[in-house]
C-alpha cells in the first residue's frame, strides 16, 4: 500500500492551508469562505490500519464537511507504525486538536473528533485521552467504521470470511505494527474498562465490514457507560465503500448521516 502511495500525487488544493506542528505532526486546514466569527471545527483523523496513508486522501471529503457544515476541518498528519509504533500517533492527533481549538477562527467549545478506519480507533482513543488529561472537551467522537479491538485479529472464525478492502491479514499486521510491545489494556479503545464520561458518539459500519462487530460491542459498551451513542448500520455495506462508490444512494445517505450527527452536536 506504501508503494502505491509513492506514485500517487495529492496536490495542495486551493484555499488549503499545510501547517507544520510539533513533534513530526501536522494539519490540512479547510476553512468556510465569508467565515468573520469564530466557527465549530472538525478534527478528522485518515485511516489505514495505522500503517499507511496520509491526510490528503482525504482532501475532498474535509472539503465537502467544510461546505456543507460551514464549519472549519483540520486533516491530522500523524506519524505511521511500525516506524512510529504506539503512542506516537496518537499524541500527533491530541497535538493537532490542541491547535485546532486555541485558533482565533475556532469556536473551542465546539469541537467535534472523528475519523475513518484506523482513524476512527484513533479518535475514539483521543476521545479517552481528552477525557483523562481533562484538559480539552470535544462534544462529538464520529466514528466512521473504526478499528477499536485488536483482540479481533486472532478471531480464527473470522478467517474464512473473504472481507472487501480490510481482511484479517491486514488487520493482524496493523495491530501488530501499531502496538509492538505496548499493553493493549492502555492502548486499545475497546479494552478500556471505563468509558464514563466521554462525548456522545455516533458509529457508522457496515454488516459486511470486518469491524461490524466489534463497532456494535463498543456502542453498547458507551451506551450501558451513560455515553449517547447513536449507530448507523448499513446493510450489505464493505469496509470504506462510500471512498469506493462515494456517488451510490447509499454512500450520500451514509455522508447525510454523519453532517446530521455533527449537527445536532453543535447545536
Amino acid at each position: 500500500m506504501r508503494a502505491l502511495e509513492r506514485l500517487q500525487t495529492f496536490r495542495i488544493p486551493d484555499g488549503v492551508d499545510v501547517v507544520a506542528l510539533d513533534d513530526g505532526a501536522g494539519v490540512r486546514l479547510f476553512r468556510p469562505a465569508g467565515m468573520s466569527t469564530p466557527s465549530p471545527a472538525l478534527l478528522w483523523i485518515h485511516g489505514g490500519g495505522y500503517v499507511f496513508g496520509r491526510a490528503a486522501q482525504d482532501d475532498g471529503l474535509c472539503r465537502r464537511f467544510c461546505n456543507a457544515l460551514r464549519i472549519t476541518v483540520a486533516s491530522v498528519e500523524y506519524r505511521l507504525a511500525p516506524e512510529n509504533p504506539y503512542p506516537a500517533s496518537l499524541d500527533d492527533c491530541y497535538t493537532a486538536l490542541a491547535w485546532l481549538a486555541a485558533r482565533p477562527e475556532v469556536d473551542a467549545s465546539r469541537v467535534v473528533i472523528g475519523g475513518a478506519s484506523a482513524g476512527g480507533g484513533l479518535a475514539a482513543a483521543l476521545a479517552l485521552m481528552a477525557r483523562d488529561r481533562g484538559e480539552l472537551t470535544p462534544v462529538l467522537q464520529l466514528l466512521t467504521y473504526p478499528m477499536l479491538d485488536d483482540r479481533s485479529s486472532s478471531r480464527t472464525d473470522l478467517d474464512p470470511r473473504r472481507f472487501r478492502m480490510w481482511n484479517q491479514r491486514g488487520n493482524a499486521f496493523g495491530w501488530a505494527s501499531y502496538l509492538a510491545e505496548v499493553d493493549p489494556a492502555a492502548a486499545v479503545p475497546a479494552r478500556r474498562e471505563d468509558l464514563s464520561g466521554l462525548p456522545p458518539a455516533w458509529i457508522g459500519v457496515g454488516t459486511h465490514d470486518l469491524f461490524f462487530e466489534e463497532d456494535l460491542a463498543y456502542a453498547e459498551r458507551l451506551k450501558a457507560a451513560g455515553v449517547p451513542c447513536d449507530v448507523e448500520v448499513v446493510r450489505g455495506a464493505f469496509h470504506g465503500f462510500d471512498r469506493i462508490v462515494p456517488r451510490a444512494g447509499v454512500s450520500k445517505a451514509f455522508f447525510s448521516s454523519q453532517c446530521a450527527a455533527i449537527r445536532s452536536a453543535l447545536v
